[in-house]
């Protein structure tokens, strides 16, 4: 019996070690990893780069307080403003912890404005996180269920409906800030239409409200760009990530800009491990690869075959909805509900993941290489194709 809390509903198997995009379980069983740990893993399994620099930093500095400087930190700052055109980080350990810090910000900005009950605009069918502010702001009954009563000041929407937002706009002089994912990983891989988030930007700075990304799954280059908005022209004022930013060590990341720039003071927020050398090894040496050998590209890339030859080795299977996503964030939509073929992936040696119910979801790291997406189509295919004929 184990004594860890059941919160999670676990697949049978061990494994043991990894390289690339490959696992291998307790018996010596191989598996092709196409969720590098639900976009984590962005240089995949024990790159010898990463793994060489997190020894070396470990043999110095594990960790220090940030009521210290921290020079690791004063760089992984530089470099993330750098790439998104921001102003300034706060780091943390978690995506959730990134959009808790947005939540705050975007409280304290509001009182900083005179609003009293500062409300925040959050989207149907989001996923911002399991704290309980993250979780008031998600946008799915399942995972709030039980957790009653739920943090207020947020106001949903549906996604990708500016209609919406104009009447919230006119009959709610509280709100003080939208938060939304460009593409919603969770709520099944579903895209923002560039022109949707080009107008939101608008109305935001028609209301003095700040915008926030939730990057936390889509950013980092998995889509093909550093950050998905940049398939736009637009700018955030607040902008999450976590996930893949140390390619498996715990950080996350709220940056600001313009308006959002120093809302936060010393003793408005924290976090005890937040930023910590090894974290700010992680992140330089995952950026500094991926740099280096032009994953960002390569995710373009090797995204764009893998959705191509899905539409077509899927053409004639009826019961694909569609298949969407930006790089390598993928999606397949199925006309039923779908659980059972991750543990038939599992026993053909590939690690996918389901999502919404319906949705087949794809995230293999960066390093994914387009041989391995051929042996990824060649495993998920059939087992997509055989799924729905037993279904027809």
């Amino acid at each position: 019996m184990s004594h860890l809390m059941n919160t999670y509903a676990r697949l049978p198997v061990f494994f043991t070690h990894g390289e690339g995009v490959w696992l291998w379980d307790s018996n010596g069983k191989r598996y092709l990893d196409a969720l590098s740990g639900i976009a984590v893993n962005t240089l995949g399994h024990a790159h010898p780069r990463l793994t060489a620099a997190l020894t070396e930093q470990i043999s110095k500095l594990i960790h220090v307080s940030n009521l210290y400087q921290i020079n690791e930190q004063e760089a992984v700052a530089d470099k993330l403003c750098t790439l998104a055109n921001m102003q300034e980080v706060f780091l943390c350990n978690s995506g959730c912890e990134a959009n808790e810090a947005a939540i705050k910000l975007a409280r304290l900005y509001g009182h900083q404005q005179g609003i009293d009950n500062p409300a925040i605009i959050v989207m149907e069918k989001a996923f911002h996180g399991r704290t309980l502010a993250t979780l008031s702001a998600t946008g799915n009954r399942k995972v709030q269920a039980g957790f009653e009563p739920l943090v207020k000041g947020f106001v949903r929407v549906p996604y990708d409906d500016l209609d919406a937002i104009h009447q919230v706009a006119e009959h709610n002089h509280d709100v003080v800030a939208v938060l939304i994912e460009p593409i919603q990983g969770e709520g099944g891989i579903r895209t923002l239409d560039i022109h949707y988030l080009e107008q939101l930007r608008k109305i935001c700075d028609q209301h003095n409200w700040l915008l926030m990304l939730d990057e936390v799954q889509c950013g980092i280059g998995r889509t093909g760009k550093w950050f998905a908005h940049q398939y736009t022209s637009i700018l955030p004022d607040v902008m999450t990530l976590a996930k893949g930013v140390g390619s498996g060590i715990p950080v996350g990341a709220c940056l600001a800009a313009g308006k959002a720039t120093g809302t936060f003071k010393p003793g408005n927020h924290g976090s005890t491990f937040g930023g910590n050398p090894l974290a700010c090894i992680a992140v330089l040496t995952t950026l500094a690869i991926m740099e280096e050998d032009q994953l960002v590209a390569h995710a373009a890339t090797v995204g764009e075959f893998l959705q191509q030859s899905l539409r077509t080795r899927l053409a004639t299977a009826a019961g694909v909805v569609e298949i969407r996503g930006q790089g390598l964030i993928i999606g397949i939509e199925l006309n039923r509900p779908c659980g059972e073929l991750v543990k038939q992936a599992l026993a053909q040696g590939l690690l996918i993941n389901v999502t919404a119910d319906n949705v087949i979801r794809l995230l293999p790291a960066m390093v994914f290489t387009s041989a391995e997406a051929l042996q990824l189509l060649d495993k998920l295919c059939p087992l997509i194709t055989d799924f729905l004929a037993q279904g027809a």
